[in-house]
């Protein structure tokens, strides 16, 4: 039986990041109490080696969802080949007014402005070391809202350096829309500027805790083909391990005059399906396998997944279709994936 479809229609009748909050809390419970060890597990998908890490499914968690890393454990459980959790700055910060999470139920997508709202990047630290969770675990970091463009490097290197010991992978979060100016450091000045320092902090980390940690780069899909050109090139270029597309996009076609569509902030799921798939093929014929690409962005079925991989994509990670189809969704991605 899907029980998240008997439990949706009560969540939908609450505000959209109250329903987000109740889920966390349940899911909580539920690692708590012990009942998530009688979920059912996905079937077996074939396992993935990508950026030097084993994945024992391609499906993973996309950032976003739990931000602290509070429930690590309780979203392991749901079959996930792997778990990304922040985005997460170096201080706490409460990030942008309420309300700020909207369901755009008629085209199954979400709009959320959130502004990186964490509570910092050492009580995410704490979250970790106390999960019990052994598997790929990637960190997704990003700067705070007050830290001043020229200096965003800084809050990226205070991060990757805490969180280095305890990642599998580290992502850096350049393309959210909700933080003022962020999506310029994927200009191409100010993006190699940034890959350097990150390459040579890595090169240090590895040789000070005796182990390699990838990095990633998470782009927006809201990008011109010469953007995406370029950005590969320079991914290349300064050897970074991997690539996450997309987050987030600020057009709002698809969702024209439909309840809460001209709300601000980025636009997921199902309208951001193609422009994902674009910009993962975009990357795939520019890197030709130099560095693996993670799909992400309307991914609401295994038919989605599969054309994410057909694109380019390596591994895919879902979030916003968590939130329409439950967990069941990952179940299904690895039967269609097999």
């Amino acid at each position: 039986m899907n029980y998240y479809q008997l439990a949706k229609p009560l969540l939908f009748q609450f505000d959209a990041e109250i329903a987000h909050d109740i889920t966390l809390k349940s899911l909580k419970y539920a690692e708590k109490s012990g009942l998530l060890a009688l979920y059912p597990k996905p079937p077996v998908c074939q396992s993935r080696q990508v950026m030097g890490l084993s994945f024992p499914n391609p499906v993973g968690l996309a950032a976003g969802l739990d931000k602290n890393g509070a429930v690590i454990d309780g979203m392991a459980a749901l079959g996930f080949g792997f778990v990304e959790v922040g985005t997460v700055t170096p201080r706490a910060q409460p990030g942008n007014l309420k309300p700020r999470l909207f369901r755009v139920k008629e085209a199954q997508g979400v709009i959320n402005r959130f502004g990186f709202n964490n509570l910092g990047v050492d009580n995410l630290i704490e979250n970790v070391k106390s999960a019990q969770y052994k598997g790929v675990l990637g960190i997704n970091i990003g700067k705070n809202f007050d830290t001043p463009m020229e200096n965003a490097v800084d809050d990226y290197l205070i991060c990757m350096k805490k969180v280095y010991e305890h990642a599998s992978y580290i992502t850096v979060n350049i393309s959210s829309p909700n933080t003022k100016n962020l999506r310029a450091l994927q200009e191409k000045e100010a993006l190699s500027s940034l890959l350097a320092s990150l390459k040579s902090e890595q090169n240090k980390l590895a040789q000070q805790h005796g182990k390699y940690v990838p990095i990633t780069l998470k782009i927006a899909p809201d990008l011109t083909q010469e953007q995406v050109v370029e950005i590969a090139d320079l991914l290349m270029q300064h050897q970074i391990d991997g690539v996450i597309a997309t987050n987030t996009t600020l057009a709002r076609d698809v969702v024209k005059g439909m309840k809460n569509g001209d709300e601000t902030g980025g636009l997921s799921g199902a309208p951001v399906r193609n422009q994902s798939t674009i910009v993962i093929q975009q990357l795939s014929k520019q890197l030709q396998n130099a560095l693996p690409i993670i799909g992400v962005g309307g991914i609401l079925s295994g038919a989605d997944a599969v054309e994410k991989i057909a694109a380019g994509a390596d591994l895919v990670q879902v979030y916003s279709g968590l939130i329409y189809q439950g967990p069941k969704l990952v179940r299904d991605i690895c039967t269609a994936l097999g």
